[in-house]
């Protein structure tokens, strides 16, 4: 059975083969025909296969299932080849450019994928691009987004998760130009956070993996926790310059200590040999959980490892309703998953296995390792622990945006 990137590539080779001698009706036939054959969703492959718009597939479908050749009118009508509207693009060539330049500093998404996402309406996309000349409606936008940039409109469904901060977008652009200028500058960005917790033990995994037929492995029908094996708590740490990442498998609580433990592994093995001028580390989190940013104990010992690395900390967290959008869910978790569908996660030792085997085509290295120390929970920080560290606020968002200096300067 062919992919679905299989079949648009398909059709779209048929199509080139053939699209010099159609004209406007044999053009929509053919899609129709090749529609009518997927099914379900066909209109829609076929379309982004051969650029017919959906609304002439439809209108084929409707002569293929007549079986009616149209009268000697309708056929002296059919335009002739580079006939009908211009295209936008064709009337103003800039303004791809334009739309690229705007979206681009809110680009969220998966850069292994071709597809991406944005936070900006499609409205406020196409009020900015009038003020900028360029007279385009916002459904066109949207259409541009989709077929000429590769940027996908079903995610912006998503951007609706729990209530939009109005400064959402201002932040993941500070967020940006932050990040940005970090690694121009030769310094670290990580993105960090928990991945969903495992049960450790003989239990279903979804998704499908290859064996004999009529030979799937047996797993437990009820995930009871395992006493003795427990949960896998996977914390990570995804270095966005370097396309690497480090992951920390716990086995007690998901704490801020243990969340900054791992950080410091990443820093002592990765991070300090390929950053050895490195002037300061900027770490982007969500803002809640182990690292969220009411946090005190992330803060203090945060503040204990600036104090070993001898460099200033920079936090940057994501704002409210956006940790789907985190780099490390994209670019490191989701091809973890990826890896493991379909296999229990019997031990430790295979996590860990599973976790460090996880590659991409872009070069993606993982290192993993465990970590079974002991993090107790619902430790307090005092007043006096919490006002010792030397926490800088920045004018935008300061509960946000932050930085801890080492107390060595």
């Amino acid at each position: 059975m062919k992919t679905h990137d299989e079949e648009i590539a398909l059709i779209r080779t048929k199509f080139e083969k053939i699209a010099w001698a159609l004209d406007e009706r044999m053009r929509r036939l053919f899609a129709a025909a090749e529609a009518f054959v997927l099914g379900r969703g066909g209109v829609t492959t076929v379309s982004k296969a051969t650029g017919v718009s959906r609304r002439a597939i439809h209108a084929g479908l409707e002569e293929l299932a007549a079986e009616k050749l149209p009268d000697v009118t309708q056929e002296k009508r059919i335009r002739k080849a580079g006939a009908g509207r211009k295209s936008i693009t064709e009337t103003d060539p800039g303004i791809l450019a334009a739309l690229e330049k705007l979206v681009e500093p809110t680009t969220r998404g998966d850069p292994e994928s071709p597809l991406r996402w944005t936070c900006k309406s499609l409205r406020t996309l196409s009020d900015e691009l009038r003020v900028q000349g360029y007279s385009v409606s916002y459904p066109k936008v949207g259409d541009l987004l989709q077929h000429e940039l590769g940027y996908s409109l079903q995610a912006n469904r998503k951007t609706l998760e729990g209530t939009a901060h109005p400064d959402r977008n201002a932040q993941f652009e500070f967020i940006n130009r932050e990040a940005a200028e970090c690694i121009v500058g030769g310094n670290p960005v990580i993105s960090v956070d928990t991945k969903k917790k495992e049960l450790v033990g003989a239990y279903k995994n979804n998704g499908t993996k290859w064996l004999p037929q009529g030979e799937p492995e047996s797993v437990k029908v009820h995930d009871f926790i395992d006493k003795e094996l427990g949960r896998a708590n996977p914390y990570g740490v995804y270095d966005v310059a370097s396309n690497t990442g480090w992951v920390s498998v716990g086995t007690d609580h998901d704490t801020a200590s243990f969340a900054v433990e791992t950080i410091r592994r990443w820093w002592n093995t990765m991070g300090k040999p390929r950053y050895q001028k490195a002037s300061k580390l900027m770490i982007t989190a969500d803002g809640g959980g182990s690292n969220g940013n009411r946090v005190r104990l992330w803060k203090l010992e945060l503040q204990k490892l600036a104090d070993e690395i001898h460099i200033p900390i920079h936090v940057a967290h994501l704002p409210p309703g956006t940790s789907k959008w985190n780099k490390i869910e994209h670019r490191l978790f989701s091809y973890i998953s990826m890896n493991w569908r379909g296999q229990p996660l019997i031990s430790h030792e295979v996590i860990i296995n599973l976790i460090a085997g996880t590659t991409t085509k872009k070069g993606l290295k993982v290192h993993a390792e465990l970590d079974d120390s002991s993090y107790p929970s619902g430790i307090k920080v005092s007043d006096k622990e919490f006002q010792a560290i030397r926490i800088t606020r920045n004018e935008f968002h300061g509960e946000w945006n932050y930085r801890i200096d080492p107390n060595d300067t």
